[in-house]
């Protein structure tokens, strides 16, 4: 299968920043009223992607908010990070499609999936396949608690590498390290390396990254992509903000 515009732009991002800088927005938690404001703000701070979904959705109207996301980030790629079957919305640029790789439950590994599928191929919304990995981070996440499957273990990286191998052998485009929202610990730079050094397809990192010293680190350890958003959905900083996005973009 060709790559999709919206992943080629993701590798352009990648080859032109050294890493990109991720911002995850949350319906749930996100005005309409300020949307455009918020993430005119992100662009301007240096963010490069937006990422739309979470854990839970009470937001009715999903696919109003990421058709105001996407038309305020202009040319800034919007990616559905689905935290369910209903997260679909033409009006994105593309969906990021997960498979829970790290646990052994069915009905996220390939049963949604098979769901889904039919539906963004009527939309003709672009896919980017994504070996998705729950690391463990000191605590219950919502996306544990939700896809009721364990973590990997996070001192064990070689466990962390076989699966994302296993992931660029199936042909998934791309590997998603994940320590879940609002995690006490984020992913450790060593499974990161582990990872990166022997994958060739980009590998995303997010979950309790709450410095821009601690998001710098997860580039020089080898993150092609950090994936920022409870911390600025709690803080709203754009000052630090713009911290992040220099911190990522200048440590590869």
């Amino acid at each position: 299968m060709k790559n999709g515009k919206t992943y080629r732009k993701l590798l352009s991002i990648r080859e032109s920043r050294g890493a990109g800088f991720v911002l995850l927005l949350d319906p749930d938690k996100l005005s309409q009223e300020t949307i455009d404001s918020s993430v005119t703000a992100a662009i301007e701070a240096g963010v490069d992607i937006f990422f739309v979904g979470g854990s839970f959705l009470m937001e009715e109207n999903f696919n109003e908010v990421v058709r105001e996301i996407k038309r305020a980030a202009l040319d800034h790629p919007v990616v559905i990070f689905p935290g369910s079957l209903y997260q679909i919305s033409p009006h994105a640029d593309a969906l990021l499609f997960l498979s829970l790789i790290s646990g052994r439950n069915p009905e996220h590994l390939i049963g949604n999936q098979a769901l889904a599928a039919p539906i963004l191929w009527k939309m003709k919304l672009e896919a980017i396949s994504c070996g998705y990995m729950l690391i463990e981070s000191g605590g219950l996440t919502s996306a544990q608690y939700v896809s009721n499957s364990a973590p990997i273990p996070r001192n064990k990286p070689g466990i962390a590498l076989a699966h994302a191998l296993a992931a660029q052998y199936l042909g998934m485009k791309t590997v998603y390290l994940e320590a879940g929202s609002g995690a006490q610990l984020s992913v450790p730079e060593e499974m990161i390396s582990a990872v990166t050094e022997h994958v060739e397809i980009p590998v995303l990192v997010g979950g309790g990254i709450r410095t821009p010293e601690e998001a710098a680190a997860k580039v020089r350890a080898g993150a092609d992509f950090v994936v920022v958003g409870n911390f600025f959905e709690e803080h709203g900083n754009l000052t630090l903000m713009k911290e992040f996005a220099e911190a990522i973009h200048s440590s590869r």
